[in-house]
């Protein structure tokens, strides 16, 4: 029934949304390696089994977020958004129906309105592209709720500016590849650090993502899920705000 709004965890930052009768997904990525290293968790739902989808939201260019093999195979006729300067990346390989962002732009497509934020990050596919092409977050607001996926992200003061323009429901949050931290932490978020980014987003639901994979660090999904129970714990948060997905877990 696509007039209910659910999301669905495919695996690393790969979301299905449906909102308003429209299904979007997020960094599809179904790749069985990346790099050297293999795949350690199957993606919940299988490319093949995914329904058609109207929308895809790529947060930045790197490999574990944008997977041409995997756009190949997606059905149904997308509109992709894509942060600034990665639209000619998309129109070589012959996607047309592409639209890019700077940070703070917005569209709309049937409905549910889309803004482009900001993260902090970098991004590089080759050797001579390094930060020729943006990076980002993206929230939905379909005008009951509104849901904010972060891509990729270090902690940094954005969150609060983004609370500010604003009312955020539920929040896709990354958790892992943090390690080793004096390395990692500008680029990517530690679980401590997620659940303060929350409370400054003053969310409603918290859903953990960007973890159990791949490996593309030094820690691994048990270490970074641990962790964030940890830190949720000892702020004494409530627990029904935290949603901990199974792979292809759906909430409703």
């Amino acid at each position: 029934n696509r007039s209910k709004t659910t999301y669905t965890w495919i695996g690393h930052s790969t979301f299905l949304l449906q909102l308003n009768g429209v299904n979007i997904l997020t960094d599809p990525v179904w790749a069985k390696r990346m790099g050297f290293q293999k795949r350690l968790t199957a993606p919940g739902i299988a490319l093949e089994d995914m329904p058609e989808i109207d929308m895809v939201m790529i947060s930045h260019g790197h490999y574990d977020h944008l997977d041409f093999p995997t756009l190949k195979k997606l059905t149904g006729s997308p509109h992709y958004y894509v942060p600034a300067g990665l639209k000619s990346l998309f129109l070589k390989k012959g996607y047309q129906n592409v639209t890019e962002l700077n940070w703070w732009e917005s569209a709309e497509l049937q409905g549910i309105s889309i803004h482009f934020v900001p993260a902090q990050h970098w991004t590089r596919r080759s050797l001579n592209d390094m930060n020729t092409s943006h990076w980002g977050g993206w929230i939905f607001q379909t005008g009951q709720e509104t849901f904010y996926f972060v891509g990729d992200t270090g902690y940094f003061t954005g969150f609060e500016k983004i609370a500010e323009r604003f009312d955020i429901d539920t929040v896709f949050m990354p958790i892992g590849a943090y390690e080793p931290e004096w390395f990692m932490a500008v680029s990517h978020i530690n679980p401590e650090d997620s659940v303060k980014a929350f409370l400054e987003l003053k969310a409603k639901t918290f859903v953990p993502m960007h973890y159990g994979a791949y490996r593309l660090a030094d820690d691994t999904g048990p270490e970074a899920l641990k962790r964030l129970y940890r830190a949720w714990d000892n702020l004494k948060l409530p627990k029904e705000q935290l949603k901990v997905l199974l792979l292809g877990e759906t909430v409703m």
